[in-house]
């Protein structure tokens, strides 16, 4: 079952870009007994805050949100409501949004959502609606990239921990040189028919759709990341994207 929020020709979308949202996972490490995506910051979901992100991204033509398959009306519903205060904005005005039925893992919800996206949307992106901060620019500048003739792009930033190798008994084996190291964020790009393949071609399960297209053998980009664009999925780092909103409106 897909609920369209918005609907319109494809011929009318405001951008070149689509974006998959998989949102039907249950977040046992946030707690709260809900949806991870469904958890609230600051009076609005997780979910919401993403796509008032995605929406003010002009290249953003359509969202399609993977949703827990018993609650497809019920986000519908929550997203319509908790996005009215974006509505009278150009962005949110204008960009389609479709929920659909998630699947059991992130990998079968992205297939999913990808399958609703109809032809003549060729850059897609993925985003995980934990990462509920992400600036617009950030999504504009994948979006770019991807334009710009890559196949598919990440953004990351450096890490700046030291790491360690270690056994499974916790003995240290050595330093890992993080000169070479990155942390993946999303929203991650491609050019559709990549997307397409990767899934396809899929043998096992990813926790990146970046890392299924290098089992292709193709090149994946990277660009800069944003530290708004942490991943919330421990309760501590829900304070955390507290104190950036608190920031951002200070």
């Amino acid at each position: 079952m897909n609920r369209k929020i918005v609907n319109r020709d494809i011929a009318t979308f405001r951008g070149d870009v689509a974006v998959l949202v998989p949102a039907a996972g249950s977040g046992l490490r946030l707690g709260g007994g809900v949806p991870k995506a469904l958890r609230e910051l600051d009076g609005r979901s997780l979910l919401s805050h993403a796509i008032s992100r995605l929406t003010a991204a002009p290249s953003v033509g359509l969202i399609v949100v993977a949703a827990p398959p018993h609650l497809v009306a019920e986000t519908a519903q929550m997203i319509t409501a908790e996005t009215a205060a974006d509505a009278g904005t150009a962005a949110g005005a204008e960009v389609e949004i479709v929920v659909v039925a998630g699947g059991a893992t992130r990998q079968e919800s992205v297939a999913l959502a990808l399958a609703a996206v109809p032809e003549g949307l060729d850059i897609i992106l993925v985003h995980d609606a934990a990462r509920a901060l992400t600036p617009s620019g950030l999504v504009e500048s994948v979006a770019a990239a991807v334009r710009e003739g890559h196949g598919a792009v990440i953004p990351a930033l450096a890490v700046v921990d030291t790491v360690k190798r270690v056994s499974a008994a916790d003995a240290v084996l050595g330093t890992v040189d993080r000169s070479e190291l990155r942390a993946v964020q999303t929203p991650q790009g491609f050019r559709r028919s990549i997307l397409v393949k990767a899934h396809a071609d899929a043998v096992d399960q990813h926790t990146d759709d970046a890392g299924m297209v290098e089992r292709l053998g193709l090149a994946v980009h990277c660009v800069p990341g944003s530290e708004y664009a942490l991943k919330i999925t421990r309760p501590i780092d829900l304070i955390l994207a507290e104190a950036l909103l608190r920031a951002e409106t200070a």
